[in-house]
């Protein structure tokens, strides 16, 4: 494995679970954690961030360009994933099963939209 490679996966990881920590300690209000949540949650998207243009760098690839069609991507892969991630609370945590499962499965709907926007059709 090359040394870029492993630390795109040992900081994609850390950023990973930092963000998802973050983001459990706001959705949770037992753990009475928001303002930590949040700031856990932003450091994990920095640190995510971080880690893309590190990876790019140490491959020695172009800097990422803004297209219209890359925005579209992240734009539907945010709402799906959060989506699919509020239905898992309101089933999990807020006791809200139908609701949970209708919402969660629009977020997988989402998430499965990606195949033909990144891939495309044939």
């Amino acid at each position: 494995m090359k040394k870029s490679s492993f630390a795109a996966m040992v900081l994609g990881t850390v950023s990973g679970v930092l963000f998802a920590l973050g983001m459990c300690m706001t959705m949770i209000l037992e753990w009475e954690a928001f303002d930590l949540g949040v700031k856990l949650g932003c450091t994990g998207i920095v640190l995510g961030a971080a880690t893309v243009l590190m990876w790019r760098k140490m491959e020695h690839k172009a800097p990422l360009r803004i297209t219209g069609k890359g925005v579209l991507t992240v734009l539907i892969a945010a709402a799906g994933a959060l989506a699919l991630g509020i239905g898992m609370c309101l089933s999990m945590v807020w006791g809200r099963l139908v609701p949970g499962v209708l919402v969660g499965g629009a977020g997988i709907l989402l998430l499965l939209c990606l195949v033909p926007v990144v891939k495309g059709l044939k």
